[in-house]
């Protein structure tokens, strides 16, 4: 029999090589679950998720939909499109919550403190979730795309919490 030159050392070495290179770091790491959380999403124009992290542990997960147990806007239609709102505008005419709004409220119901957490989320803040956030003691956002609201994005300086985009 001809010897291939593999052994189970070379295989094992190479799984391993591969495990190294697919691994994730952190952020990608709740970014993706972030992504994953939004598919979640009953909004009829953008799905957003969000993970709130401390010390690499997941508190809650939030995603973009109406309150619970209500109808949601994929059963009723987008207000939003009805009234011909553009995106970032408005937010009070919505029957859905952000997702980094229902994360806090989900830590908040199950009795789960955010002070010091991380924020992971599909899409940057609007200024109506950066307020929460400031108040929720979350000390890190991380996001993956724009929805770039400038006073949200002067408030989270303001305050000092950290910034980052994937």
């Amino acid at each position: 029999m001809k010897s291939t030159g593999v052994t189970p050392f070379t295989i094992i070495n190479s799984r391993m090589d591969r495990m190294k290179t697919a691994r994730p770091n952190w952020d990608d790491y709740f970014i993706d679950i972030a992504a994953l959380v939004a598919r979640r999403s009953t909004c009829l124009r953008r799905g957003v998720g969000a993970v709130l992290v401390r010390d690499r542990r997941i508190l809650a997960t939030g995603y973009n939909g109406a309150p619970s147990g209500l109808q949601h806007c994929l059963d009723v239609g987008c207000m939003r499109e009805k009234l011909q709102i553009p995106s970032g505008e408005r937010h009070e005419l919505c029957r859905g919550l952000h997702a980094e709004q229902n994360a806090i409220i989900q830590a908040a119901l199950h009795g789960v403190s955010v002070k010091g957490a991380s924020l992971y989320c599909t899409n940057h803040p609007c200024i109506i979730c950066a307020k929460m956030i400031i108040n929720a003691g979350i000390i890190r956002i991380h996001f993956r795309e724009g929805y770039m609201d400038q006073l949200a994005k002067d408030m989270l300086k303001e305050a000092e919490i950290e910034v980052s985009q994937s």
